[in-house]
């Protein structure tokens, strides 16, 4: 795997707008957001598009994406919202320039299914982060923050993950595990299964999160990964934050730890639950691509 070098103050970073069309006033607090960072900023033309339900057509999200790869000037590309369409954009990527330009590529949510392929197809270490415009434009928490920077600006690995102050790791599944950190957004992910982008999990160490989702749709979401057999491929599970994902009061459901105990515990694979990284404040930021082993003993996640 090819870890980008870091960013430094005075960096060129590009914002690409891959998904839904960014809220129009929130644009300038972004990059003034970036800016405080201590980075330069080359806005998009998709960060101000529109097409429906889309930041702009695909072909120019796709561009953005490619030149500003092949941008020797620019160190950085940040997604600047999550939301729905990067997937559209899978065919359009030059994946041979885009491993040879290798450079801090950072987002969540919708943009897991650009870490997908640029870990896979790239080799290329990318960051699950928080994004200008849905996080950073209004400011945020020290912890936040500091994940981040560890991330973007540093080479150093992560090393132990520790949650917020009160916020507890804990464990469904007993063991140790080591493998390469994938995957992100259940839905995404789910998403990719039967096409050419699908997630290879074998041997490595499958990260889920998601927002907004009843419990039965999780169930659903999980049982088909359990059914390709994502999770036996796996060394390890992690999962992240679940946030909202509950059913509607006075319905009948079963709590999202139901559903782990009964799709994911039968696997036998070390998994360890309730990390703060996902739809959540505060949140972490992860290398995807980037060794890792798990240790329930002591419910550890170490980055190496």
């Amino acid at each position: 795997m090819i870890r980008p070098k870091h960013l430094k103050k005075g960096d060129l970073i590009g914002l690409i707008g891959a998904s839904s069309p960014t809220p129009q006033d929130r644009i300038e607090y972004s990059i003034k957001a970036m800016e405080d960072l201590g980075l330069e900023v080359v806005l998009g033309e998709s960060c101000r598009g529109y097409h429906g339900f889309l930041s702009g057509s695909d072909e120019l999200r796709a561009k953005d994406i490619n030149d500003m790869f092949e941008d020797k000037s620019i160190k950085g590309i940040f997604a600047i919202r999550g939301g729905y369409g990067a997937s559209r954009l899978l065919d359009m990527l030059d994946y041979d320039m885009i491993k040879k330009n290798p450079k801090v590529f950072a987002g969540y949510s919708d943009v897991t299914a650009l870490h997908s392929v640029f870990n896979e197809r790239c080799k290329l270490i990318t960051f699950h982060t928080p994004m200008a415009s849905t996080e950073f434009y209004k400011g945020t928490d020290d912890y936040t923050m500091n994940y981040f920077k560890k991330n973007i600006f540093s080479d150093e690995p992560l090393g132990i993950l520790k949650n917020p102050e009160g916020q507890e790791i804990k464990t469904l599944v007993e063991g140790k595990a080591k493998g390469k950190l994938v995957g992100g957004n259940l839905s995404l992910i789910v998403s990719s299964m039967g096409t050419p982008y699908e997630l290879d999990t074998k041997g490595k160490i499958l990260f889920l999160e998601d927002v907004d989702e009843y419990p039965y749709k999780i169930d659903r979401m999980l049982l088909q990964l359990k059914q390709c057999g994502k999770f036996e491929d796996a060394a390890g599970i992690i999962l992240g934050a679940w946030t909202d994902c509950k059913a509607n009061e006075g319905d009948n459901s079963l709590t999202l730890m139901e559903v782990f105990e009964e799709l994911i515990l039968p696997e036998n694979k070390p998994t360890i639950y309730n990390l703060a990284c996902g739809h959540c404040m505060p949140t972490m930021s992860l290398p995807l691509g980037a060794m890792v082993k798990i240790n329930t003993k002591n419910n550890e996640i170490l980055v190496l």
